[in-house]
């Protein structure tokens, strides 16, 4: 049982804005469960946010390199102690290097990349003493009839791969698709989905949300049937935040993504699938 201190208070507040008895209430009735005490805020209603809670204070870059002829792909993060380094010519040369090695290589696994570049590694490290890490990598071979996009954000702070598929080659040439995959890199770095679809959501997650939603003040007293046909509404709300496909769109909320792929796919004549996304945010799991 972890002891309620007030550093562990003020990590729960700042994970959902809850007010400080409360998150001194919610850790002691768990012990000191940060996860748990989150999910006892939810239920209450008393979770103005909740942040990811397996964010890390990491500083560092995000960078993506293409190959020459489009094919292949390549992004990396890499991180260091303080954001003053991140911003040095010297370090953002050695993420670079290391994105290079991934497109060139195909290794994502950091180790792997760590020891194929153990030289520089060592040089960057003793250039500025501090603690320098490559946290992750993707690397992405573009399949037929599809365009990959890469889209870096704020400098660096978010990353983004996604590739898009036609049926026919000649709908990548039209503006129309190539608008279309643009507007989803933009739509992924703005609203960070964690799946393509409602059907790769695990089991356990959705139950999750049910049960918090079931103990929640709303629902107490009220008859199960009626629970259980508000909880469907629910987890459609719940697909809606994310999952990629069932997002409404950033530039036109009205609209889901859904909708903007159904629209390229009118104008283009042919189906369009997204096959895939990666999104890196800096210090984030």
């Amino acid at each position: 049982m972890a002891t309620v201190t007030v550093a562990l208070i003020n990590e729960l507040r700042q994970l959902t804005n809850a007010g400080m008895m409360d998150c001194k209430k919610a850790l002691t009735e768990t012990g000191g469960d940060m996860e748990a005490a989150v999910k006892i805020l939810r239920e209450k209603g008393l979770a103005i946010q909740v942040k990811r809670a397996d964010k890390e204070s990491k500083e560092g870059i995000i960078s993506a390199l293409a190959s020459d002829d489009g094919k292949v792909f390549a992004m990396a993060e890499v991180n260091t102690e303080t954001d003053f380094v991140a911003k040095t010519d010297n370090f953002k040369a050695f993420a670079e290097l290391v994105t290079k090695t991934v497109l060139e290589t195909g290794k994502t696994c950091p180790e792997e990349l760590a020891a194929t570049l153990k030289d520089p590694f060592m040089t960057i490290v003793s250039q500025t003493g501090e603690n320098v890490k490559i946290r992750r990598a993707a690397h992405y071979v573009r399949a037929d009839n599809a365009m990959i996009e890469s889209y870096i954000h704020m400098g660096g702070k978010v990353g983004v791969l996604v590739e898009v598929a036609a049926g026919k080659a000649e709908t990548l040439e039209t503006d129309a698709f190539k608008e279309l995959v643009h507007d989803l890199a933009l739509q992924i770095a703005a609203a960070a989905p964690r799946y393509l679809l409602s059907a790769e959501v695990p089991a356990d997650v959705i139950e999750n949300e049910k049960e918090i939603a079931r103990n929640s003040d709303r629902f107490k007293g009220k008859p199960a049937n009626i629970v259980e046909n508000a909880l469907k509404g629910i987890v459609n709300k719940f697909y809606s935040e994310v999952c990629l496909i069932n997002q409404p769109f950033v530039k036109e909320p009205k609209q889901s993504i859904t909708d903007i792929v159904k629209a390229c796919e009118k104008a283009t004549g042919d189906a369009i699938t997204i096959t895939r996304f990666v999104r890196f945010q800096l210090g984030a799991a």
